[in-house]
């Protein structure tokens, strides 16, 4: 940790994250709630964010990205770890403290919908802040900041007396980033900024993200499923699996040359508008479905899916993130893997059910049938 400290020592860095945990209680119980294990939703991150640039956030659906954005902002209070923010440590931070330091940090959530109350025009929601933070004067000062706002995000100042039930999914989404940017903050985290939109939908989006960055000079965190997307956007990337990061990489790099085999998987599926490198380029399937965060594999976590595991060290050692060509990567093998010295074999799928669930947690293992893996 400290070499790779002095290594970035040069680089403005905003936002730091150390060991960050998030484990959130497993109760059981009819007259007493008694807790019989843990959801390690987040368990040990460590990356950090440079002021003015873009860090992608990449896995599959119940990996931990969403958990760790908030736990990133404090929405989500960390079981342990350390989150700084412009050299603040935010998790011992005092509420009041804390408070005032959110104007600087906003979210864009997911579901642009279910994120705005549909009891209150665009004007209320987005005025509410400038309230809590005791921004603007008077009314006109405030709707002055409002209207500048709405002409960044391209909506009509005719907005400001609409509710969201009254616009489109972009439209709304486009309220949702008004309303992280009417405050004047250096961080956004935005968690699957695009996923609800059509396509064409999300290209003006993403587009209106990339032009508030240029003229702002704002710091991303994207959270997203949609590779393409992120490849688009962010200079760095970061993948987790099952609550942690595996890999880390810059953009093109991460995209040209992964390393991790979690990350060489994902990568195979991003489809090719080439109809003939398609049909010739290397395709990874991983077998058998993400496993319990509640009970998660021994050593490393992909080890159960990896068709790459070796009989040593996989299952005994979890591997920690290094540094490898300007790529860091959380794998044994990664060289060799790289260079071709091990080779793919066959998976055996292993169901694995979380602690707690019946009288003690358990392994089936099932083989995938010939071919499966490639």
């Amino acid at each position: 940790m400290s070499e790779r400290i002095d290594r970035l020592s040069g680089e403005d860095v905003l936002v730091e994250v150390r060991d960050l945990k998030v484990h959130f209680p497993i109760k059981r119980g009819v007259l007493f709630d008694r807790t019989v294990g843990h959801v390690k939703a987040v368990d040990g991150v460590d990356l950090r964010i440079t002021r003015g640039q873009t860090y992608g956030l990449v896995g599959e659906s119940g990996c931990g990205k969403s958990t760790l954005g908030r736990a990133l902002l404090q929405l989500t209070p960390p079981t342990s770890g350390e989150v700084s923010f412009d050299g603040v440590e935010l998790t011992t931070l005092a509420p009041n403290k804390l408070r005032t330091m959110r104007r600087r940090m906003q979210m864009i959530f997911q579901d642009p919908m279910s994120s705005l109350d549909p009891r209150q025009n665009v004007e209320s929601i987005l005025t509410e802040g400038l309230q809590a933070h005791g921004i603007g004067g008077d009314r006109n000062s405030r709707r002055k900041i409002i209207s500048e706002t709405l002409d960044q995000v391209g909506l009509p100042r005719w907005a400001l007396s609409r509710y969201p039930h009254e616009f489109s999914g972009g439209q709304r989404q486009r309220i949702g980033i008004a309303r992280a940017l009417v405050l004047g903050p250096e961080l956004i985290v935005a968690d699957e900024p695009v996923s609800a939109l059509d396509v064409s939908i999300q290209a003006q989006v993403v587009n209106l993200l990339d032009e508030l960055q240029d003229n702002l000079g704002l710091t991303y965190l994207v959270i997203a499923h949609d590779l393409a997307v992120v490849r688009h956007i962010s200079d760095t990337v970061g993948v987790m699996y099952l609550g942690a990061l595996v890999e880390e990489a810059p953009s093109d790099r991460l995209y040209t040359e992964p390393l991790h085999p979690y990350t060489r998987a994902l990568m195979s599926a991003v489809p090719v508008p080439d109809p003939d490198v398609e049909d010739r380029r290397e395709r990874i399937l991983i077998a058998g479905d993400l496993p319990s965060p509640a009970n998660p594999p021994s050593g490393c976590r992909f080890h159960t899916r990896c068709p790459w595991a070796q009989p040593t060290r996989c299952a005994d050692e979890r591997p920690e993130l290094r540094d490898i060509g300007g790529s860091r990567v959380a794998c044994h093998w990664a060289e060799q893997i790289a260079s071709g010295e091990l080779r793919r074999h066959k998976v055996s799928v292993e169901i694995t059910r979380p602690a707690g669930e019946g009288e003690d947690p358990s392994v089936v293992s099932a083989p995938t049938e010939p071919g499966s893996f490639v």
